[in-house]
């Protein structure tokens, strides 16, 4: 337990470091009006603060760094997100004013959103509805013995299937196709369909690919400011690491499904569990309504990111997102 003294100290250098990215000198800390000591107060507590483990000094005439440790520290002291900054909360606004479109098309927006206003990587993953309920479908004659099945579920997202005829099918059999598949796709009945019907061979064809493609959807990602992250380390090697865990889909769902499981919630360095990702923080949410979970975002920055703008933006965010998927 840190007492009040050694707790402003340290949140003050790791909000210079945040600020800065630059190590942090006993005399940067007593000018900030938070602190109120000398600098030799500050620089004895601060030899404290490193050898309890929340500091480092990369050089012996350098400031201090935050280590991990720190960085725990002073996120479990914000007591959640706060308030977004005005400027954000305006784009925020007036993207959920203005979001249409299917919804892969504003879940991928929405990536860019939350990287734009964090000024770092955001990820957005949609969960796969096995029981999603479908809307509407459409059958599409593409050529007279080519039929596009597309099937809108729930929540807005699509689903297709092609099927091939073996012989040319007239206009009246793919309406008659098309009205049998609606009524059974959406009651979710699994009654079978009567043969005497017209177009019940195409009918059932279209309910058993449609309800197989809900069924094999995997879970979407949508990826956004690579070059951002890129831009927040020094070493090659890490950025290639970093960027490197971006691009394996599975990694990314898999790590932000062990997360979400606590609701909002900041990982920092080695709390990942990934190692490429230990000079790394991440922000988790999940959005749905009520218990059902549909999908996760995140924020992945530096851990020298900052974190009262960026979980406040990842609360908020979810909870439009909530909103608009809600709304339809």
């Amino acid at each position: 337990m840190l007492d009040d003294r050694k707790s402003a100290i340290l949140r003050a250098v790791v909000q210079q470091y945040i600020e800065t990215a630059q190590p942090v000198g006993s005399s940067a800390v007593a000018d900030r009006s938070d602190v109120g000591v000398s600098s030799a107060t500050v620089r004895n507590d601060m030899t404290v603060l490193e050898r309890d483990g929340y500091l480092v000094q990369p050089h012996t005439s350098a400031g201090r760094i935050p280590t991990e440790k720190a960085y725990r520290f002073f996120v479990d002291g914000l007591g959640g997100p706060g308030e977004l900054s005005p400027g954000n909360v305006r784009m925020v606004r007036e993207f959920f004013r203005s979001a249409h479109g299917e919804i892969e098309q504003r879940l991928r927006e929405t990536s860019h959103l939350l990287s734009t206003v964090t000024g770092t990587a955001a990820v957005v993953v949609a969960t796969p509805g096995v029981e999603a309920e479908v809307r509407a479908v459409q059958l599409v004659d593409l050529s007279p013995r080519n039929i596009l099945a597309v099937a809108v579920l729930a929540d807005g997202s699509v689903v297709k299937r092609s099927i091939e005829l073996a012989q040319d099918l007239h206009p009246d059999e793919l309406a008659a196709a098309q009205a049998i598949t609606n009524e059974h796709l959406g009651s979710r009945s699994s009654a079978p369909i009567s043969s005497d019907r017209p177009g019940w061979s195409l009918a059932e064809r279209s309910i058993v690919a449609l309800r197989d493609a809900v069924h094999e959807e995997t879970e979407r990602v949508f990826v956004d400011g690579t070059s951002r992250i890129a831009g927040s380390f020094d070493a090659r090697e890490t950025i290639e690491a970093v960027l490197g865990i971006l691009e394996q889909q599975f990694v990314v769902v898999s790590l932000l499904k062990d997360l979400v499981e606590s609701g909002l919630r900041v990982a920092i360095g080695s709390e990942n569990g990934v190692e490429p990702l230990a000079e790394c923080s991440l922000v988790v949410a999940p959005y749905g309504e009520g218990t059902e979970h549909r999908g996760t975002i995140a924020v992945l920055g530096p851990t020298r990111m900052n974190y009262p703008e960026t979980l406040s933006a990842v609360a908020v965010v979810s909870q439009r997102l909530n909103r608009m998927l809600t709304e339809g």
